[in-house]
């Protein structure tokens, strides 16, 4: 039986993976930010204006959202993106 670490580079090219993990981290710090923040999805959408049923789907990774989406929702957590140097060591 392999493991999913052995098996994702034979399915997936390394852009691909390299491109997943920083959604995954995104959305993580996103979600991250939320709960500290404990405010539930439906205040979000209220602060945001990005629907509920969207920030469930970003949330759960159902959906890859667009940048001004993500901005939209990160603004009322007190985030934003930055743009930083690639660790390639990652």
């Amino acid at each position: 039986m392999r493991t999913w670490k052995e098996v994702r580079p034979k399915l997936y090219s390394a852009e691909e993976i390299r491109e997943s993990n920083l959604r995954v981290a995104i959305i993580g710090e996103l979600i991250k930010a939320r709960r500290e923040q404990n405010i539930s999805q439906r205040q979000l959408e209220e602060l945001s204006g990005v629907k509920q049923p969207i920030i469930s789907r970003m949330e759960s990774g159902g959906t890859s959202p667009q940048l001004d989406t993500v901005l939209k929702v990160l603004a009322p957590l007190g985030k934003t993106l930055a743009v930083v140097p690639l660790n390639e060591h990652a």
